[in-house]
């Protein structure tokens, strides 16, 4: 991946969805030969010179100040994940420290498997920025039995398994979503981390094994992911649908423990507990928590 084409085509891309009327510009007669703005429209919104702007789409942000960031941010009408990556570009382009401290590496802390395990009514886990699955709870480890192939494994990667395994399709329902948020969360990590060579690797992998990865990969969207709903087709229990929240872990740069769970009384809290009988039943789950490999093997940047 080139920082300097990630920040070309994430500027182009983001430039193309706005039309001049949604930035207040006049739309006058005549055909546009491109979609949304045109580059001398966004240096007019962002108070810059039409060559400067230029220079910054051409992917040279290693000197731009926050000040102009900021203007660009704004004149092309960037959401929360979008402004952030954009400073994560301009960061890579700079070779300065990434906006997270150092990210946390080898076995995960005792106190924090000790709070995984204790969440005993929703599927957790913890997950790093690869969307590996470092370690479970007993009904996270349930829920995401297909993932897992044998009782010994102990991290395994979303994506790979999303994009490469025939199952991935029929595990996801909402597959259009899934695959989006998937991307853009990869998306988001490499411009956190832009020199992390197993994401490196990964994406590579998928680029080039999966033409639907490729196709949302281009499209160099990013978003933040906290809170929403989701659901999932267990090949034993059926369709699931629960609320999740993903919880960063302060003291683990880079990881972040995600939990669902479901309103009591309701459908969606029956099919928990028919997965929790399953959990019990097929004892599916190492006892109590999996050995976590190392949670993050990226040595040549730190974010």
């Amino acid at each position: 991946m080139s920082t300097e084409s990630d920040i070309r085509d994430f500027l182009v891309s983001r430039r193309a969805k706005i039309t001049p009327q949604q930035a207040g510009l006049p739309a006058y007669g005549g055909h546009r030969r491109v979609p949304g703005l045109r580059r001398e429209e966004v240096a007019l919104l962002a108070g810059v010179s039409i060559d400067y702007y230029v220079r910054l789409e051409r992917g040279h942000l290693a000197g731009a100040s926050e000040e102009v960031l900021d203007a660009v941010a704004n004149a092309l009408q960037l959401d929360d994940a979008e402004r952030a990556h954009l400073y994560d570009l301009a960061r890579a382009a700079a070779k300065r420290p990434a906006r997270r401290g150092k990210r946390a590496r080898g076995p995960l802390p005792d106190s924090v498997l000790r709070v995984l395990r204790s969440m005993t009514d929703s599927p957790a886990f913890i997950r790093n920025g690869r969307l590996d699955i470092l370690a479970t709870n007993p009904l996270g480890r349930a829920l995401y039995a297909p993932l897992f192939p044998d009782p010994t494994t102990e991290t395994v990667n979303i994506a790979r398994f999303q994009f490469l395994d025939p199952r991935g399709r029929d595990f996801f329902p909402d597959w259009e979503e899934a695959l989006n948020t998937t991307v853009s969360l990869l998306r988001t990590e490499a411009g956190r981390a832009p020199h992390d060579s197993d994401l490196t690797g990964l994406i590579g992998e998928l680029v080039t094994r999966s033409e639907e990865f490729r196709t949302a990969w281009a499209k160099h969207n990013v978003r933040l992911h906290h809170t929403g709903r989701k659901s999932f087709h267990h090949p034993a229990v059926g369709t699931l649908t629960f609320d999740f929240d993903a919880m960063e872990l302060p003291a683990q740069p880079g990881l972040t423990l995600t939990a669902y769970s479901t309103a009591p009384g309701t459908p969606d809290h029956d099919a928990l507990q028919l997965l929790a009988t399953w959990a019990a039943t097929e004892n599916t789950q190492p006892t109590p928590t999996p050995t976590i490999a190392e949670a993050d093997t990226d040595h040549s940047h730190q974010r």
